[in-house]
């Protein structure tokens, strides 16, 4: 990996490790949300998220428009889209070995 890569790889993770950023992402995979959306699903309170989306905006990873009274944020970057399902598939889904015992018990 070429030394500027990593520099930007690492902003990157540094920017979305944070558990309630990392939540928002998970929410944004399945397309725009407000923050009202993002608030409900992750349980936090309003300014806490909009907080943590002004540095997922700072750092590129989010973008945001203004529908009405609305602000409406989704994931701008695909490879972070393709990061947070790779994320997902392997620590939020049972591993392969439950799925198959489960997947035999049917």
């Amino acid at each position: 990996m070429l030394e500027e890569n990593v520099q930007t790889v690492s902003a990157l993770l540094k920017s979305i490790s944070h558990p309630i950023r990392l939540r928002i992402l998970c929410q944004l995979q399945d397309g725009e949300k407000s923050v009202g959306d993002i608030r409900s699903a992750v349980e936090t309170t309003a300014g806490n998220i909009s907080q943590h989306l002004s540095i997922l905006r700072n750092q590129g990873v989010v973008q945001s428009r203004r529908d009405a009274n609305y602000i409406y944020n989704r994931i701008s970057d695909h490879r972070v889209e393709e990061l947070v399902n790779t994320l997902q598939a392997l620590f939020c889904e049972p591993p392969a070995s439950e799925r198959s015992n489960s997947e035999a018990a049917k």
